[in-house]
């Protein structure tokens, strides 16, 4: 069995180090975000905590500083349910910051009841992706300008369940909350393949993650015949620290330097769905992406 479980949570191990670097990290107080910063302080790198709630925050990076040792761990206010806290996240660290080398989209919410975002967005497609989707263009530049830089897209094997629906991108006229998940993790991984090739020669790579199935504060929302479910498949879901290992190794694999655009799992590239490897629907979703949001992204 323990061999079976260690192959299946995808272990990695290196000794690569990022010192002088800078890291941004959404949703790292908590989870698989957590755990990701904390071995990346451990590497010797700046993590910038983007988080929702300060005071979480705050009890997750003394944490963070115990256990790494690196003192260079501070907390921004980020509401990726909020376009306004997004913009006001980006203008100031592109004030303050000289440096972003890596952008870890990590933090969001799962099979929510319906509810929507401070700017009309059906909340699970509003923050796993239109606000990481904002937040990833307002800090571009400023990523270019560090290169080499990489960004890594948390996504979910539940892409592949996924339809992007474009004339009820809200899911207002049926909701349902897994579909409406699908959706949103579908959408990383086809705006990580889109954003692959806009990025092509600036020396920024970007990679979708699936982490895996692991037991975080994701499922609050859950069912209670799916929590009954997590109880059966107890013995191969991940712990946090498992979690976290494949957003790592993207971050971090010097091997990944020539690849973009990929979607990976248990530290390994995977091949995602049909659907998510659909890009005339990628342009698609782009394309209305930024309609959305009010940007222009060539």
């Amino acid at each position: 069995m323990s061999s079976i479980r260690n192959i299946f949570r995808g272990q990695w191990s290196s000794n690569a180090k990022l010192d002088g670097k800078t890291v941004i990290i959404t949703g790292a107080n908590t989870g698989i975000g957590k755990q990701t910063a904390k071995d990346l302080a451990k590497r010797g790198a700046r993590i910038i905590m983007a988080c929702r709630d300060i005071g979480k925050a705050e009890d997750a990076r003394k944490e963070i500083v115990e256990d790494s040792g690196n003192e260079n761990v501070v907390i921004r206010k980020l509401d990726l349910a909020d376009t306004k806290s997004i913009r006001e996240f980006a203008e100031g660290i592109n004030k303050d910051e000289q440096q972003v080398n890596i952008l870890i989209n990590n933090a969001g919410v799962m099979m929510c009841p319906f509810s929507k975002t401070v700017d009309g967005f059906e909340m699970q497609f509003g923050i796993n992706h239109l606000g990481h989707f904002l937040l990833t263009h307002l800090l571009l530049d400023l990523i270019k300008r560090s290169a080499p830089g990489r960004i890594v897209n948390l996504s979910s094997m539940a892409h592949s369940w996924g339809t992007i629906k474009l004339d009820d991108i809200n899911s207002e006229k049926r909701y349902d909350d897994r579909k409406a998940y699908a959706q949103s993790k579908l959408a990383n991984v086809l705006c990580t393949r889109s954003l692959a090739t806009r990025l092509q020669g600036t020396g920024v790579t970007v990679y979708a993650v699936h982490p895996g199935v692991v037991q975080t504060e994701l499922g609050r929302h859950l069912s209670t015949p799916l929590k009954a479910a997590f109880v059966v498949v107890k013995p191969f879901i991940k712990t946090p620290v498992q979690g976290a290992q494949t957003s790592i190794y993207c971050a971090v694999a010097p091997e990944l330097e020539g690849e973009s655009g990929q979607y990976y799992s248990d530290c390994a590239q995977a091949r995602p769905s049909r659907a998510g490897r659909d890009d005339v629907m990628a342009q698609k979703l782009w394309e209305l992406s930024c309609q959305m949001l009010g940007i222009t992204w060539d």
